[in-house]
């Protein structure tokens, strides 16, 4: 599965088996995609692979370690590894293909918007699960 960001400068590919997807509603993420949640995927860094634009990736981070890379040309929310856990959150609306993926886990629910309704599929969270329990959560649920 093939990744760009919205200028098409920054590519990736994803191979499979793919996990599931997971929304997170928590106001960072809502902030860092300008809606009600963001949308993601959780890949081992052994099924990631850049193809072009690493060198377009600017990187910015809170201290308290949520991290943001986009596309330094349309500014496009990038994938990011996940510290040190042998992951890379890879957001999904730049996945190209006709692969079904499915939401598993709805994310920090009980910090969602006021107007905010989580009406999506998957298992809902009050807030989120340890990194790497979610990411075995996600991996164990693979399309």
């Amino acid at each position: 599965m093939i990744g760009k960001c919205l200028c098409g400068g920054v590519e990736f590919e994803i191979g499979p088996p793919f996990p599931a997807l997971y929304q997170c509603h928590c106001s960072l993420c809502r902030k860092q995609g300008g809606s009600v949640s963001n949308t993601g995927m959780i890949v081992a860094t052994d099924r990631f692979r850049w193809l072009a634009g690493e060198s377009l990736i600017v990187k910015w981070a809170r201290p308290t370690g949520f991290r943001s890379h986009f596309c330094s040309r349309c500014g496009s929310p990038v994938p990011n590894p996940l510290r040190d856990t042998g992951y890379i959150w890879v957001p999904s609306g730049l996945l190209e293909g006709s692969e079904r993926l499915k939401i598993h886990a709805q994310l920090y629910v009980d910090s969602k918007a006021n107007w905010d309704e989580v009406l999506g599929p998957g298992e809902q969270f009050g807030t989120a699960p340890d990194l790497r329990e979610l990411a075995q959560f996600l991996q164990g649920s693979e399309t």
